[in-house]
Formats: structure tokens, sequence, C-alpha cells
């Protein structure tokens, strides 16, 4: 028997949102029949309009075969998905957390600052989801392979940001990775042309206004922002609410 070398939260921030949850519908109604594992890929039939015979690679949960529609036209399908979900929880259920992919960073509402030790884990998230948010300097054939990586930092990063707490703290933490992003985009050789990097970034500029309402010291973190011009002009409306701030008092 051979180990998934891949991960649940690899294939849910990996995957496309609509294609994980029909993935996770087909697992939990017990789609998955004629599981078998040869130690190299993992093979089964899934019931969807009619029986699909899949294959999946051990290594890499979206390398394989499926002869449905999507299948047979080398696109990742919810099938191929459902089967690498059952190689790692082989009939368990899946933890609730995994069943939700925040895939557009929200403000938690919650008031409070996190601890040394949560700040220091948090800050270690951030860093390995960025990792993904890399330069591109490949072939076009690795075109949607790249969009994907970009994606998956994206996702990671949204869920990150939409459990932080609301405060001043959290609040330049928020700026510190919206100018690391930036950072990438301007002289990091990120390729954002589909503008997923650039959107997510405008969110959390969204993120970071639901901030300030519900906690003003909040706005403090935008003074960093002073001076600076960013790769699209994100930094406009967080000034401007510092500016506010200032005049007013």
């Amino acid at each position: 028997m051979a180990e998934p070398k891949y991960t649940l939260e690899k294939i849910k921030f990996a995957t496309d949102n609509p294609t994980y949850k029909k993935a996770c519908e087909l697992y939990e109604s017990g789609k998955i029949m004629n599981f078998d594992d040869n130690g190299f890929t993992y093979t089964a039939k899934v019931k969807g309009t009619e029986i699909y015979n899949v294959v999946v690679d051990t290594k890499y949960y979206d390398r394989g075969s499926c002869d449905c529609y999507l299948g047979k036209n080398d696109t990742l399908c919810k099938h191929m998905v459902a089967v690498a979900i059952y190689a790692l929880l082989r009939g368990k259920k899946i933890p609730a957390e995994d069943k939700d992919v925040i895939i557009n960073p929200i403000c938690s509402n919650k008031i409070g600052e996190l601890s040394k030790e949560e700040f220091a884990n948090i800050k270690v998230e951030i860093s390995a989801s960025i990792k993904h948010v890399k330069a591109y300097s490949g072939p076009s054939r690795t075109w949607f392979a790249y969009q994907d990586s970009l994606s998956e930092g994206v996702h990671r990063l949204s869920a990150i940001v939409s459990k932080l707490p609301v405060s001043l703290q959290t609040a330049e933490l928020l700026v510190s990775l919206l100018l690391r992003l930036d950072k990438k985009l301007i002289s990091g050789g990120v390729d954002d042309s589909d503008g997923v990097v650039g959107g997510f970034m405008q969110e959390v500029v969204g993120v970071l206004l639901e901030f300030t309402k519900k906690d003003a010291e909040t706005i403090k973190a935008f003074k960093k922002l002073l001076g600076i011009e960013t790769c699209f002009g994100w930094e406009e409306l967080l000034v401007a609410v510092y500016d506010k701030s200032i005049a007013s008092h």
C-alpha cells in the first residue's frame, strides 16, 4: 500500500472550488467503488451519470486519467479528485473544516490580538503560502500550471486572512503582506496577467477597511504606506483613510 504524497489541504487549496465540492459529494455519497492501490497508482470506478474508470498517481493527485468527458480532454475532473480523497481518507469522514474553501478573504469581525505563539505561526503560514506566488519564466505549455500555483497561494492566504482577529497588530501584518505581494508583482517576476494576485490584494484592502470600522486604532497601520506608490494604486484608499483620521484630530 502506498501513502499519497499529497495532502487533503493540498487538494483543497489547489483545486477549483466547484470541482472540489463535487468531489467531496461523490466521496461522501459512496460513489467510489472497487478502489485499488498497486503502490504506484490508485484505481477505482466512480459512479456518476455512468460508471467511470479512474486512475490517480500516488505522488500527484492531479495526474492520472478518467474516461469522462473532461478526463478525455486532459482536464482534472471531480472523479479524479474524489479518488484522490478516498486514497487519503479510505472511507473516513472529511473533517468539517476541510469541506469548505474560503476563496476570498473576509473580515472575521472578531476583536483581539494574536498571542506571541499564534502570531509567529501565522507568519510562518503566510511565508509558506507566498511561495506559491512565484516568478514565471517557463514555456507557454506550463502557463496553466503556473496560474494554478498562483490560485493556490491566494486561496491559502485568503484562509489565513479570514481567521485573523481585528487589531492594530493584525492590520500591520496585512499591510506587510500587501507590500510583500506588491514587490513580487513589481520586481519579483510574477506574471499576474489573469489578475489573481491583484484581485486578492484589492480584497485585502477591503478587509482592512472593515477593520477600521471595528477598531479605529487599526488606521495607524496605514502610516507605513505614506509616500509609497504601488503597482496599481491599491494603497490610495488606505492612505486617504489615514489622512482623514489625522485631519480630524
